[in-house]
């Protein structure tokens, strides 16, 4: 079993599903769908909302699940009481195309350091198929 990553241990779905409320991620219909002791995984739907011209979800899209699920995991790592995350760099190879259902990105930690935390990211369609492939690198600052 692997080692438990989250400041909070005990940290459920139910602990997280308010920091989508009111977010580009809720417009997108991203919802957290499981947690693990070192991963985080969340769903999007693709739908008029994520898709292209050509009728495939947008790779516009698949960044911002990937940029959301790996944010949120470095905000479960930290203390916020002294700390806070923002994204620094994000990048993303994609692979597959979708044109309906649902994908889900699980974000596994590549580093998780005193200053930055670096995330894979990696976005499977409904069948299991890898579609993306994203890397995010995610800074850690002193609260203000």
């Amino acid at each position: 079993m692997s080692k438990i990553i989250w400041y909070n241990q005990a940290v459920t779905l139910a602990d997280i599903a308010h920091l989508g409320k009111n977010t580009h991620g809720e417009h997108l219909g991203i919802q957290f769908s499981e947690i693990g002791p070192d991963y985080l995984k969340a769903t999007m739907p693709v739908d008029n909302r994520t898709r292209q011209p050509y009728g495939l979800l947008h790779g516009g899209a698949s960044v911002a699940l990937a940029e959301t699920v790996g944010s949120v995991a470095s905000a479960l790592v930290i203390n916020h009481e002294t700390m806070m995350c923002v994204g620094l760099e994000i990048n993303a190879n994609h692979l597959r195309g979708v044109k309906e259902g649902l994908v889900t990105a699980t974000a596994t930690p590549l580093h998780i350091g005193a200053g930055t935390h670096v995330w894979d990211i990696k976005i499977h369609d409904e069948k299991e198929h890898l579609i993306c492939i994203s890397r995010l690198t995610v800074a850690i600052l002193k609260s203000r």
